[in-house]
């Protein structure tokens, strides 16, 4: 090969775990394990077509023409020492770290160098011992191509590189802790696991995801059990996984299982009790009825889950739990396939929803369900774009209002009217319906989370952290609920907890592209703005598109001076008709003030969604002094200090 050619490759750097300090302490047993380790690892590099570029000391620098071939090696290296190590003294054994990069690199006279090279070399000490270590670049050749878990340890600043690097590392199997007692699950925390369609109609797969999610319901309004939310379990429709392992991920002591077949005006459902520590059934019940005595059999499962678990039930919640929602079965099943088509947000879906909630109420005027179904397809059609605002916030306010005319008990409906008094600052009344819906239904997530919002806009921080964290310990899978937490404590400024609390999340869930977003928003305002860019970027790589995300990214690349950028993005979101609040954003990054503060004004004259944030922005921070600003805040009637 020519003097100088440049190609792409996969760089492994190895190196041996305490080498320096060892030829310290007894030079010849030191340089023994190097000619062991060369053994042990030079047949393997073979085997997985690595190029030995050199050795230095007790390192290996090694190119491969794959990240497969290269993240292959690595564990088989780590495999081997593992073995090697099983049948040695303690200071005979072989501790290596693997790091790994793919990048460009520049061959001469047989050497390579490149930024690849140093990558690839900065984030081998970030293995632990017996580990690997590798970027996002190799990352993003090997997922769902390599056997091994890979988990993000997030953005790392390294030495003599510019900009941050999203490390991973890979989660060797046998660092598994086996003899470690499985941590005792809380019995009443329950999951209502999705119900199984038996029906010989596929189309009536809506009724058993309407079992499922009124008995989660029901279970919630008891205050003495911690119920999973819906969008945690329905993760699970269809899974293979066995009782021990959802409870686990989930960290509940109890699971209900069940079956629905449907047909015509008779249902069977078949209910099942599992203790999630032993997997043995506490209790199972047949039920075979008519359509219509669905309710009575809702009623039952609550109350002998209660009855199993050694929970009292209050007189308002038994009330609330023998009380029927419709004499109407047929507004009943137009009601559930209403939430079915919800629950897809999709435009099609939420269409299809108005329909089946409007022929639902046409059926019984009476129906508080179905007024707040219809209130909350309002509520997200005029979030989304869908509907003018203004028109989805005066209905969905009006149906919401009726619902709770209707019944004072319904949880859904009193959350729903909350934030449509937010959309009108209108927070003492906002606050009374949190906390009523969270009085009815203590487990319903969604109400903490946005109780939680609520909050932070007011400043109310510790408080807002509190029903955060309740939102996540309820709806730990939920893509949305992933950020309660971490978003309570950025805007509480508690930068550094905010980061590693996402961190958390993301080292669990790495294809989550929220926990990005929240992240970068903390970085921005720890003045990182270089990591607020590659959270952002990776949200965007995920999939999140969205004004928010391009927006904070337009005002991170405003802050590190690259104008040009920034203005290109500016563009974007005006051609879109983004939400005034990150044009904002970015103006102030360019610092235009006055454009900026021109922008807040008119989303305070339309009644922006979500205007609250930017009591609590970071960036909106510098805009405290100008009474322009707080002129808008005191309009909002949010906290001006």
């Amino acid at each position: 090969m020519s003097e100088g050619t440049r190609r792409l490759a996969a760089v492994m750097f190895t190196d041996m775990v305490g080498y320096t300090a060892l030829g310290q302490r007894n030079e010849s047993l030191s340089l023994a394990l190097v000619e062991e380790q060369r053994r042990l690892v030079r047949p393997i590099l073979y085997r997985h077509n690595g190029r030995e570029v050199k050795t230095m000391g007790d390192a290996f620098l090694v190119e491969f023409p794959s990240a497969l071939d290269a993240v292959r090696c690595a564990y088989n290296i780590q495999r081997a020492a593992k073995e090697f190590n099983v049948s040695m003294s303690e200071d005979q054994k072989i501790h290596l770290r693997v790091g790994i990069h793919l990048g460009d690199i520049v061959e001469t006279q047989g050497d390579i160098s490149g930024d690849a090279v140093n990558v690839a070399a900065r984030i081998e000490p970030l293995a632990e011992d017996g580990g690997v270590c590798l970027t996002r670049q190799v990352y993003d050749h090997v997922q769902n191509k390599f056997e091994v878990p890979i988990t993000s340890l997030g953005a790392r600043s390294l030495k003599n590189v510019s900009q941050p690097v999203e490390v991973y590392k890979m989660s060797m199997p046998w660092g598994e802790r086996k003899d470690e007692p499985a941590p005792r699950l809380d019995r009443r925390r329950i999951a209502v696991l999705p119900f199984m369609n038996m029906s010989p109609d596929p189309s009536d797969e809506y009724f058993a995801d309407g079992m499922t999610e009124e008995l989660i319901t029901s279970l919630s309004g008891i205050r003495e059990l911690a119920v999973i939310a819906r969008t945690s379990v329905m993760k699970y429709k269809g899974a293979s996984k066995g009782a021990s392992e959802v409870a686990t991920e989930l960290n509940a002591g109890t699971l209900i299982e069940g079956s629905v077949r449907k047909a015509g005006d008779r249902v069977r459902i078949t209910v099942q009790l599992i203790d999630a520590q032993t997997e043995s059934h506490r209790w199972a019940q047949n039920y075979d009825k008519q359509l219509d005595d669905v309710f009575a059999i809702q009623t039952e499962v609550a109350q002998k889950v209660a009855e199993e678990l050694k929970v009292q039930i209050a007189g308002s919640e038994g009330n609330a739990l023998g009380r029927r929602p419709t004499e109407n079965t047929e507004a009943y099943t137009l009601y559930l396939k209403g939430r079915y088509f919800w629950n897809e947000r999709s435009k099609e879906g939420l269409e299809k929803a108005r329909q089946y909630f409007e022929k639902s109420i046409a059926l019984d005027p009476a129906f508080s369900r179905a007024y707040s179904g219809l209130s909350d397809t309002y509520w997200i059609m005029a979030f989304q774009g869908l509907i003018p605002s203004e028109e989805g916030m005066r209905k969905a306010k009006f149906l919401a209002e009726k619902a709770v005319e209707l019944d004072d008990t319904l949880a859904e409906a009193h959350a729903s009217l909350a934030s449509i008094h937010e959309h009108q600052f209108e927070w003492s009344k906002a606050e009374a319906d949190y906390s009523r819906a969270i009085e009815l239904s203590p487990s319903y997530a969604t109400a903490h989370f946005w109780y939680g919002i609520h909050l932070t806009w007011l400043h109310r921080y510790d408080e807002a952290i509190e029903h955060s964290r309740r939102a996540e310990e309820l709806d730990p899978l939920s893509p949305s609920m992933s950020i309660a937490l971490g978003q309570a404590l950025t805007y509480s400024k508690r930068y550094d907890e905010g980061i590693r609390h996402l961190d958390r999340k993301i080292q669990s869930d790495p294809g989550l592209s929220a926990p990005y977003f929240i992240r970068g928003i903390a970085y921005f305002a720890k003045g990182m703005y270089d990591r607020t860019e590659m959270d952002q970027r990776k949200a965007i790589s995920l999939g999140d598109e969205s004004f928010r995300v391009t927006g904070v990214l337009g005002a991170a690349l405003a802050e590190m001076g690259r104008e040009s950028e920034a203005r290109a993005i500016l563009a974007g979101l005006e051609r879109a008709n983004a939400p005034k609040v990150m044009l904002a954003a970015v103006h102030l990054g360019l610092h235009e003030k006055d454009l900026a503060v021109k922008c807040l004004e008119e989303a305070y004259q339309t009644r922006e969604a979500g205007l609250g944030w930017v009591s609590v922005i970071p960036q909106f921070q510098a805009l405290r002094s100008d009474p322009r600003f707080t002129a808008i805040l005191r309009g909002m009637n949010l906290p001006q200090e």
